[in-house]
């Protein structure tokens, strides 16, 4: 195999895996987990410490197995009950005896939360303090990148400048680009990529999960009440927005159930996933063609978000699914440069949507720009395409630069605000 296609799957096992709960409270719980391990008990009290973008994704997001919001309870439950070996899925068998414990810790006041200056976007820091003992894990760059762990002031570990990069940075020194990324997912060995058929199980899962259960805003149960009263048709455009929105419902809203997570986000995920599961579902793709159609859209994905901050004021979303619309298009049978179309209509269509945190109405948005990447898809096939237009360049390559340069250099301030405000 060519050296840069094991860069590409190296790439992909290290940013798209399964994450219960909205990545940014459960970087907490991880890092609450590690501290109460590297304590060697249930802590008396925890001091967490956030960056802005960290803490803004975690003021209105349901932390699952908890049935309730916020940095608090994430971190308490991730020192209670968390299991520190489980990455993302830290609370995945968190009791609900723990959790009353948790709130037991918040209620006497043993759990303080502050956000802190850091020109990281992923940064938490937890001091666990227990029988006069003091434990430190600071997490920066990737939400379980443990950088440093401390026991009463000793240092037991401190990341080497040459450690695990971060996932901003996971696509430096790497020759990749929306040409490379499609050769390698049409060309690649199916038996070498077969492994993110995954990502279509646990998230179809969370899409049923959310359309049986209400969670949030319920905009794909609302959707499915809307179709069966004759209001809605259930057309390709409508079943994409449908089951994505679900899932993004489900996961939003608490359930217990992970996602298959896309460079730390589980709803940029679920946009990679859903709307090519389903696409593919449509032209009775088997599942080679439907995971070379998914490495396509998460890879893609991965590619288009490094060339901007993890977190930001920008809707990681629009380019999630400008990436599965160009697996879309692949799916039906069209051409690289139709793809290249799919994903200069999506982001000329929905780039100029903002996150404003992590919430039950992120289900919206989830279903915005998958709405955009069927009419992408659609259009692309048509052979129309935004070329020279606004940030949209005649090549997809200067686009995606135009993207990092846009969200990088002119929605600092934009972040700054909506933080602001949030936080009044």
């Amino acid at each position: 195999m060519k050296q840069e296609w094991q860069q590409y799957i190296d790439i992909i096992n290290q940013v798209v895996k399964p994450a219960l709960g909205c990545t940014e409270p459960i970087a907490a719980a991880y890092a609450s987990a590690v501290a109460a391990a590297t304590l060697g008990t249930v802590p008396e009290s925890l001091e967490v410490q956030v960056s802005d973008n960290l803490y803004k994704n975690s003021m209105g997001v349901f932390v699952p197995g908890t049935g309730k919001i916020g940095l608090a309870i994430a971190a308490a439950a991730g020192a209670i009950g968390g299991d520190c070996e489980a990455g993302l899925e830290v609370l995945a068998c968190i009791t609900p005896e723990q959790v009353a414990q948790a709130q037991m810790m918040i209620d006497a006041g043993h759990v303080s939360v502050k956000r802190t200056d850091t020109d990281e976007f992923i940064y938490c820091c937890v001091i666990a303090r227990s029988n006069g003992h003091e434990a430190l894990v600071r997490i920066s760059g990737g939400h379980t990148l443990v950088v440093e762990k401390r026991l009463d002031g000793e240092v037991l570990f401190a990341q080497a400048s040459d450690a695990k990069a971060a996932t901003g940075s996971i696509c430096d020194g790497v020759d990749i680009s929306i040409a490379a990324i499609y050769d390698f997912a049409t060309q690649v060995e199916f038996e070498h990529i077969q492994f993110i058929l995954k990502a279509s199980e646990l998230n179809l899962r969370l899409s049923d999960e959310g359309m049986t259960r209400a969670y949030g805003l319920e905009v794909g149960r609302t959707m499915r009440k809307s179709i069966d009263e004759g209001m809605l048709s259930e057309d390709l455009l409508n079943k994409i927005v449908m089951w994505t929105a679900a899932a993004s419902d489900a996961r939003m809203g608490g359930a217990t159930l992970p996602a298959m997570s896309n460079f730390g986000s589980g709803n940029q995920g679920i946009a990679a996933t859903i709307p090519v599961v389903i696409t593919a579902q449509r032209y009775q793709c088997d599942d080679e063609k439907l995971a070379r159609a998914l490495i396509m859209s998460h890879l893609g994905a991965i590619y288009i978000k490094s060339h901007y901050p993890p977190l930001s004021a920008f809707c990681g979303n629009t380019v999630t699914s400008a990436a599965a619309s160009m697996a879309m298009v692949y799916l039906a049978g069209g051409s690289f440069e139709q793809s290249c179309y799919a994903i200069q209509n999506v982001i000329s269509d929905s780039s100029g949507m903002v996150c404003d945190g992590a919430k039950a109405s992120c289900a919206m948005k989830v279903s915005t720009s998958s709405c955009a990447a069927v009419r992408a898809f659609l259009m692309a096939l048509n052979c129309q395409s935004v070329s020279g237009q606004g940030i949209i360049a005649r090549d997809v390559e200067q686009t995606i630069r135009n993207i990092g340069q846009m969200v990088s250099h002119g929605m600092s301030s934009t972040d700054s605000t909506i933080i602001n405000i949030m936080s009044a």
